[in-house]
């Protein structure tokens, strides 16, 4: 596996761990992500069609507000 994949996949397991902690799931089409969260939210949070980068923004913000 080369370098720049295996980051890649770190990266992805990192978000999908993230992901968990801040009861969102995760699914991945292609290279693209879609987040979801129905805890504790009305209606619920759907983002589609993420880059990775997107992904971890949207996450990142979640986090640093306390939506976990």
């Amino acid at each position: 596996m080369s370098n720049v994949m295996q980051k890649q996949n770190e990266r992805e397991a990192h978000l999908r761990v993230l992901a968990d902690l801040l009861e969102f799931t995760v699914e991945k089409t292609g290279d693209r992500f879609t987040l979801t969260r129905t805890a504790d939210v009305a209606p619920p949070v759907c983002e589609e069609r993420l880059t990775i980068d997107q992904a971890e923004e949207l996450l990142g913000t979640w986090k640093l507000r306390g939506g976990g």
